[in-house]
This record gives structure tokens, sequence and C-alpha cells, in this order.
């Protein structure tokens, strides 16, 4: 026989099985022991809450052969309607036929009278899918059926519903279950599965499951078949990408102890292994939050995710004034994601502002070196070195002293430029092949060889220092050039390449124009003493870049940056 899912295994068969619905269950059974059956019911709620299972319980009700209102799970009419084989009991997916012709062809059927059961019933599930012309073929048969029929609509979304359709039914609205409700069905399931499991792996997917208890057997199902019917931590995290609660706790204890360089391996380790970034960032939220209650009260019966020892462990270093501050931070992020093409760099800078909002001693920097040879997410948080000084070119005016006498001027200790300080060259850069039109152009394989062959240090130069670009913007050649550039921030940085990120399509569109290349050139050569190929992108393709990099890397499927040769036109 074919394997059947958890979910459908163990629906609920009668009322006193259904979970979490109390208040609809005793209506119900009010209404069938006193005859007062209304003859449309909606069903309103989330996902995986008892809607549709509500509804064939109720068709059973009407129809078992031991009586009306009884269930027994045992005769033809309960039987069929358990196996969805019933000819008195139509259940249709208004998400697959939300037509007006679907609905007339019901219509057509309603006036005739049952076949093995004393009622027909029509489950309509996602009805807020129909159209507006089926809600109005259904309109009037809704409000005078005939008396052997009734019409059970469930939907998740009933505003969509029209309100002539509302004022027609006696609407039921299903609740999220509790978790204590799914934490016992749960350990029902595999007790009776005779499945071994921990505690905290329940808990798990209880927290995952948020308030439905299809989607906790769907996740108890995947899990077993991935761990050959054990129920542990370790194949839950690996499944779902999530984080373990020792880490979460380890990455809060390096922000606390403003430890930039933990903090930032982390989150690199979290989005190089595809972790679950909101799911990790609701964690945080809890765990902060329990550290706030047993801040406020020593209350550890109220704690969710932590132990009294682990909650008890951050009193010495952390004050309930700073607590509350970090979840301010967290609070503001999870608003946010859903303004943000990509979440992974809102996280990382919500991770960093919590480092900022501690009150201790200096940050803890971070020394680790850049490796040529080796791919990195060049787009990830970068690590914070010593300011190189920036050098301005020199003069094309030759000079008679030795090229070891040779003195280059810094930013930092002059206010202003002088015109002998700028070269205006007409030597231009680009990579080959790039022009395309009136503008340069890089594809995405070309543009992934840049990415694998930046330097971090180049680009942490540039970022460190991309304000004095200003100084330049008064030029009377160089001016609108510096003006272009310094409304980007830099993205990629290789010895003669630099990306740059704006914010719209239609300044680097003006930015990668051929005419534009030379005075751009000459601003970061005055700036930043190097000569560089410069290419501006969109924050929308910037996104895109990104997680093809990502993506590559994930399956080792980056070029080595040694053995990345590109070409270059104007040298």
């Amino acid at each position: 026989m074919a394997y059947k899912a958890l979910y459908r295994t163990y629906r609920p068969s009668n009322f006193d099985e259904v979970a979490g619905q109390e208040h609809i269950v005793k209506t119900l059974k009010n209404a069938l022991s006193t005859s007062k059956l209304a003859h449309a019911y909606l069903f309103a709620g989330p996902r995986g809450t008892g809607k549709t299972t509500m509804a064939k319980i109720l068709a059973k009700a009407l129809n078992c052969d031991e009586g009306f209102g009884h269930i027994c799970n045992e005769c033809k009419n309960c039987l069929a309607i358990n196996d969805g084989s019933h000819p008195d009991v139509l259940e249709l997916d208004a998400a697959s036929n939300n037509g007006v012709d679907e609905i007339r062809e019901l219509i057509d059927k309603v006036k005739y009278g049952t076949i093995l059961g004393r009622y027909k019933v029509y489950i309509i599930d996602e009805v807020h899918m129909l159209s507006t012309g089926a809600f109005n073929a259904l309109l009037k048969t809704l409000e005078e059926p005939p008396e052997h029929v009734i019409f059970i609509l469930a939907t998740t979304e009933p505003h969509k519903i029209l309100p002539t359709i509302l004022s027609r039914c006696q609407r039921y609205d299903f609740n999220k279950l509790s978790d204590a409700d799914i934490h016992g069905r749960l350990k029902e399931v595999l007790m009776h599965e005779g499945i071994a499991y921990s505690e905290e792996a329940v808990k798990i997917i209880v927290s995952l499951a948020d308030g439905g208890m299809r989607d906790a057997l769907s996740m108890l199902d995947q899990v077993l078949a991935y761990s050959n019917n054990r129920l542990e931590v370790k194949d839950i995290l690996v499944i779902f990408a999530l984080e373990s609660k020792e880490e979460k706790i380890a990455l809060l204890n390096a922000i606390i102890d403003k430890n930039v360089a933990d903090v930032l391996e982390r989150i690199n380790r979290y989005v190089s292994l595809g972790t679950d970034i909101k799911r990790l960032t609701d964690d945080l939220l809890i765990i902060l939050k329990d550290i706030l209650i047993y801040q406020s009260s020593r209350m550890s019966n109220c704690l969710e995710i932590l132990n009294e020892q682990e909650a008890k462990a951050f009193l010495k270093n952390l004050t309930i004034d700073e607590t509350m501050a970090m979840i301010d931070v967290i609070m503001d992020a999870q608003k946010n994601y859903k303004l943000v093409p990509s979440i992974v760099p809102l996280f990382q800078v919500t991770i960093l502002k919590l480092v900022a909002k501690r009150k201790g001693g200096e940050a803890k920097q971070v020394e680790a070196p850049f490796e040529d040879d080796e791919p990195t997410p060049i787009f990830a948080p970068l690590p914070e070195t010593s300011k190189p000084q920036p050098k301005i070119a020199e003069s094309t005016e030759e000079k008679t002293e030795p090229p070891v006498e040779k003195e280059t001027i810094s930013l930092f200790e002059q206010p202003e430029i002088e015109e002998s300080q700028i070269v205006l060259s007409k030597n231009v850069i680009s990579l080959k092949g790039t022009i395309k039109g009136d503008s340069f152009y890089i594809d995405d394989e070309l543009m992934i060889n840049v990415m694998v062959t930046s330097k971090k240090e180049i680009k942490n130069q540039l970022i460190e220092n991309w304000s004095n670009i200003k100084k330049l913007i008064a030029h009377p050649t160089l001016g609108k050039a510096a003006t272009t550039l310094i409304d980007g921030r830099p993205l990629v940085a290789s010895t003669k390449v630099l990306v740059i990120e704006y914010q719209f399509q239609n300044i680097a569109e003006k930015a990668n124009l051929v005419v534009n290349q030379e005075d751009i050139q000459n601003v970061i050569q005055t700036i930043f003493n190097k000569k560089m190929f410069v290419y501006a992108v969109s924050r929308k393709d910037s996104v895109r870049l990104q997680q093809n990099y990502m993506n590559r890397l994930q399956v080792n499927r980056l070029p080595k940056a040694v053995d990345v040769k590109i070409e270059y036109e104007g040298e």
C-alpha cells in the first residue's frame, strides 16, 4: 500500500479529536443536537488549522447511519466521506475551478436529491478565489438552497469575499493552534509511530509550525524521512537551514563583547550556508525577550527559548536598557525586511547596529588577511583596516629630483587640491569588448571574473575615503564626474576595475556612457592615485549579481582568481 502522509493519517475523524477549536466544536455540536442548522457556513482562518477537516466531520455528522449528529466512522456514509468517494459530499477547489461555468454546473446539480446520505454537502475550498461572476452566480442558490443542501465555504482570506456572500453565511473563525495543542498532538503521533525523539526537537517543530497543525505534521514527516525515523535537533537544523540555540547565544555574546571579528565571521557563515535569516532574526528577538523577562522578574517559567541558567548568564553583561535598545533594532529590521529586495545586507547592518548599541569598550577589530586565490563574498560586511593615506598623482611636469626623493601630498594634510596636483590624462582604459553603442556593458560572466579578482584592501581604501571626491565637485573639468561618483558606493574593486552601485538605474546608465569615462577615471586617479576602469550598476542589478556570485560559491563553481585573465584596451 502507498505511504500515507502523517497529516492525512492523523487527521481528526470526529469532533472530540479536533485540537484547538473548542468554540467551534461546541457550537456545531449544540446546533446538531437541537437541529438548528444553517444552510451555509463560512470557515475562515489561517492554513492548516482544520477548516476542511471540520467541514468533513460536519458532513459525517449529517449523514451517519447511526443517526443525525452521530459519527461512527464505520458505516458506508462515514467511510465514503473519509475516503472522498461519497456522491453527496462534493469538494470543490475554487483556486482551480473559479469560473462562472464551474459554479453554474454545480448549481444545476443542487436541485437533484441525495443518492446515499440525508444531506448534500458542498465544500468549496479557497472560496475567495472565485471570480466576481462566479460569486454572483452562486448568490441566489446560496441564499435559498433546497432543504437537503448545505454549503460549507472555506477560506484563508475572508476579506476578499463579497459582502453579499458573507451576509448569507454563518461565519466561524478558526484560530491558530496553541503551542501546547500542537506539542501534545505531535507527541501522540510520535508515540503511536514508535519514534524516538528529543523534547527540544519537538519544541522546534512546534515553533516552526506557527500555529498550523498540518504544517507541524508535514515538517515532522519530512524530518523523519531524512533521519530514518528519529527526531533529533541536528536534523531539523540541517533540513530547515536553522541555527542552533547555542549558536544564537554565541552570536549574542559576540555582540555583547563587541567582538566585530567574530560577529562578521558568523554572519558570513550564515550567508554561505543559506541560513533562514528571517527565522534567525525572529529567534534573536525571542531570546532578547527572554533575557528582558528574566532581568525584570527572575521568572524562569516564562522563558520561551532560554533556560534559567542561560538567562542568568546575561545578567552580568547586559542591562535592561541595553536589552530594550537591542530589541528595538531587531523589530525595526523585521519591519524593513518587507521593503528591501534582499534581506541579507539589512541583516548584516542590523547585527552591526546591535554591536554599536553596546556601551562597553572599543570594538575588537578584524585582522583577517585577504587571500587572492580564494573567492569570498565580496559584498559581505567588510573588515575594518587601518586607514591608508591616499596619494595625489604627481604633476605631468618633469622633475629633476631622483624618484626616491619625490613626495606625494596626502588629502588628510591639506584642505584643498591645487590645479597643479590634478592629472588630466587621455589614457582611458576599459575592459576589452565592453563597448555597446555609446555605453559600456559588462555581462554576467565577465562580471563574475571581475568579482573573484576583487581585493578587499582596495575596496576598503575606497570606501574609507570616498567622501574626498567632494573636493573636486567645484573643479571646472572634473566637477561633473565627481558629482556623479559621489552618489554611488564601491561594490567591487580590483587593481584596475572599480564597480560602483547606484540606487537608481538612470544614474548608473549615465556613469557608463563612454564620453564620461575619461573624466571619471581622472577623478579616481586624482583622489586615490589609481588608474581604474569604472563601471556602474543599479541596486537591482547589484542584488542579482550578488546572488549569482553566492549561488556559484555554494556549489564551488567560481573560477579561481589566479586563473582569471581580464583583457584591457587603451593601456
